[in-house]
């Protein structure tokens, strides 16, 4: 059985958001299965690249706070949109894909759940770059877009530890979240015998997003760091 873990978090403090994902890849290897994790913000927020240089981000957004990502990528508006991660083990065959693949299959995947949806997207065939380093001006390729504008990008963070992948969708039109999200786990239940189990974070990776919070993700030293 291809066991799968959902974790539906709710809205969460931006600081939080990301200690959890990094938590959560610091903890997939001894959860032994890939993570499927639905969240939302407390309030408006953008996070950044983790390679970024706060000065230039902080000038490319009006929006607050500003967190450092632990993965790659551009400024990410979260105001309107819906986020998500995956985290997979090390020795899973997401962990194996070269980048380009797992950033081409993962938006495959939210292609299909919109395609449940009557919404007809596509993966842009090449990059188009209109702006510095924010992630919805412009697009690259294998990013979902619909009718010539990006909808949904992601950022990878790809090491011993596992895989995280941190995603962003926005609607291209009035839409349940709660259907997209549902959409997404029933075109992943149709691998051979996928099966969904929901999932509770237990104390140990708790604490640990708590720690990250407090020494990482809150501190002006590290969102300020480059």
């Amino acid at each position: 059985m291809n066991s799968w873990f959902l974790l539906q978090s709710g809205n969460c403090d931006p600081a939080y958001n990301m200690a959890l994902d990094e938590a959560l890849l610091e903890a997939v290897a001894r959860l032994r299965s890939p993570v499927l994790r639905f969240y939302g913000w407390t309030g408006p927020a953008a996070t950044f690249g983790y390679f970024q240089r706060y000065a230039e981000v902080e000038c490319a957004t009006s929006l607050r706070p500003l967190i450092r990502r632990p993965t790659g990528g551009g400024i990410v508006p979260h105001d309107v949109d819906w986020t998500y991660s995956l985290v997979f083990p090390p020795g899973h065959e997401w962990h194996a894909l070269k980048a380009e693949d797992s950033y081409r299959r993962v938006h495959e995947w939210i292609r299909s759940a919109f395609a449940r949806l009557d919404v007809a997207a596509e993966l842009a065939p090449k990059s188009h770059p209109a702006g510095p380093g924010q992630c919805f001006v412009g697009y690259e390729k294998s990013d979902l877009l619909w009718r010539g504008k990006k909808i949904a990008g992601a950022a990878q963070r790809r090491n011993k530890l596992g895989l995280l992948i941190q995603g962003s969708v926005q609607p291209p039109r009035p839409l349940a979240r709660a259907a997209w999200q549902q959409a997404m786990c029933d075109v992943g239940q149709m691998a051979p015998e996928t099966k969904w189990s929901d999932f509770e974070p237990d104390q140990p990776l708790c604490r640990r997003a708590d720690v990250l919070v407090c020494q990482k993700y809150s501190q002006r030293e590290f969102i300020t760091k480059r």
